[in-house]
């Protein structure tokens, strides 16, 4: 695993680039609509806030982390949503600030957890690196239908290697949410990142190889794209299979994003 540091100096990065997308916006236009039904560019950045804010509660007490995750069990099917629904209600400025206050705050806590720490979460606990790397994957993602909406085009960074690395470590649950039964066998996944270098996970000699553009592999398993319209390459029954059901996040399946039309 990456020393913490570097894996939250990473998170300041990704946050920063996606507030300058959104900092300047107009009140109209945080209410452009996003690829993900029913949320706008306000829902997005308050998804994130409330996010942030529920990590913080993991790694400062635990006890109220526990309170939210009963609330979540109540109502595990909405929870998310109307915790972006009631954070997209603020007046954008002061959404804007609540969400620089919460990711400043986390990452301020992250820095300073000691060493081996562990945190409470929706899943299993998370270390510093993981809850980091974690709040990043989302940050890129969700600021993915940020730009989207926006029609802004991003310029895939080195930090897409976090994001790889999670949704590579998340091939077991993919299989496990669906109630399937995770293969036995290794992958392999070779990766090519923003500057040609080879990110490579698992055994060389593997049979379920995975091979494509990082930028690619990272909007499929965070599923802002549909498989069809990306050069992610499978070769074997179970490798195959995987690159229908994968997903880099915590919880349900999610439903993925339709095939751009012809």
């Amino acid at each position: 695993m990456p020393d913490p540091a570097v894996v939250i100096d990473d998170l300041r990065a990704e946050s920063e680039e996606l507030d300058r997308l959104v900092g300047e916006l107009s009140d109209e236009q945080w209410e452009t609509a996003t690829p993900a039904a029913g949320w706008t560019v306000a829902h997005q950045i308050a998804h994130l806030a409330w996010t942030d804010e529920v990590a913080l509660l993991a790694v400062t007490n635990p006890r109220a982390f526990a309170e939210e995750v009963e609330k979540a069990l109540v109502a595990p099917d909405t929870f998310v949503d109307r915790a972006a629904e009631a954070g997209a209600r603020r007046p954008p400025r002061e959404l804007l600030a609540h969400w620089r206050a919460g990711r400043d705050g986390l990452r301020q806590a992250l820095g300073d957890a000691p060493a081996g720490s562990r945190f409470p979460w929706y899943g299993p606990p998370m270390s510093a690196t993981s809850m980091a790397t974690a709040r990043l994957m989302e940050t890129w993602a969700h600021g993915q239908d940020v730009a989207d909406a926006l029609g802004v085009v991003r310029e895939p960074t080195a930090r897409l290697r976090h994001v790889a690395h999670i949704g590579v470590r998340a091939r077991g649950y993919a299989y496990t949410v669906r109630g399937i039964e995770p293969p036995k066998q290794e992958f392999r996944v070779e990766l090519t990142g923003p500057d040609g270098e080879l990110w490579a996970y698992g055994p060389e000699d593997a049979a379920e190889r995975v091979t494509g553009p990082a930028l690619d592999f990272c909007l499929l398993v965070t599923q802002r794209a549909h498989r069809d319209d990306l050069a992610v390459r499978a070769e074997g029954a179970e490798a195959d299979r995987w690159l229908d059901i994968a997903q880099a996040f915590a919880g349900p399946a999610g439903p993925g994003r339709p095939p751009k039309e012809a």
